[in-house]
């Protein structure tokens, strides 16, 4: 299962931490981490009685170091990287590999004017080797 929740510009209101308020980061942790433990739960049991499966939860490299401008999603997004890498450590040795990937780039075209862009297939790697090679790592990034 590959979890990577972002909202549009018309359902998320970008806010400062200064100007965040509490509803705006609910909103947040409700669709990324809520929704990310529930559709953990939903595939969860089948792995677990398989022994084996992969759990891949991505976010923007902002959960890591976050940015001023969006610091209600960073809040959210921190949040669920917390909780991937906390459920990497409770599954090691049960064949189900749990991670966190940071995409440090906007994805396809520019977004921020200035800010590092990059194609689907430059990306894909980091999860195929997440997924075949490296289920030992709790967390990879992707930056250019």
């Amino acid at each position: 299962m590959e979890c990577s929740p972002v909202g549009t510009f018309g359902s998320t209101a970008l806010t400062t931490p200064s100007e965040t308020e509490p509803s705006q980061v609910q909103h947040e942790m409700e669709f990324q981490l809520y929704g990310a433990i529930a559709a953990t739960k939903a595939v969860l049991p089948a792995m677990r009685e398989a022994g084996a499966g992969t759990l891949l939860y991505t976010t923007g490299a902002g959960s890591i170091d976050p940015v001023p401008q969006v610091g209600n999603v960073n809040a959210a997004a921190a949040a669920l990287r917390n909780w991937a890498i906390n459920l990497h450590k409770e599954l090691t040795g049960t064949g189900i590999q749990a991670a966190h990937v940071g995409i440090d780039v906007s994805i396809g075209m520019s977004v921020i004017p200035g800010f590092p862009t990059a194609q689907p297939e430059e990306i894909s790697p980091v999860y195929w080797e997440l997924h075949t090679t490296h289920r030992d790592e709790a967390e990879r990034v992707f930056t250019l």
